[in-house]
């Protein structure tokens, strides 16, 4: 099979669809569509996660409902049997909860 010549697009594309759902608690739980049920792969935080059920429990198990995020890279290779894989890099960060003020101690 033809390597696809259109790996850059679907890599952009997969990437804002994924997040577009990531982003949305609601729509969150769409997310096992993206993942294969048995083959696809995850690394988070040095943790190594494969298939679709134990990534998203992973992804559920997170402490949050909203996340600030940079991408800095997102690389896409094309397969042999036409497929795209997609990396991407950036940083991750909680928003942070505002505490109220304390009074001065006297």
């Amino acid at each position: 099979m033809a390597l696809n010549p259109a790996y850059e697009a679907i890599g952009k594309g997969f990437v804002a669809q994924y997040y577009a759902l990531f982003d949305d608690p609601a729509q969150r739980p769409n997310l096992i569509n993206m993942y294969n049920t048995e083959t696809s792969f995850m690394t988070f935080e040095g943790l190594q996660i494969q298939g679709a059920v134990k990534i998203m429990e992973k992804l559920t198990s997170l402490a949050f409902q909203k996340i600030n995020r940079i991408i800095t890279a997102v690389d896409s290779q094309p397969m042999f049997d036409g497929g795209v894989l997609i990396n991407v890099l950036g940083r991750l960060q909680q928003e942070e909860r505002k505490q109220g003020k304390r009074a001065p101690d006297s």
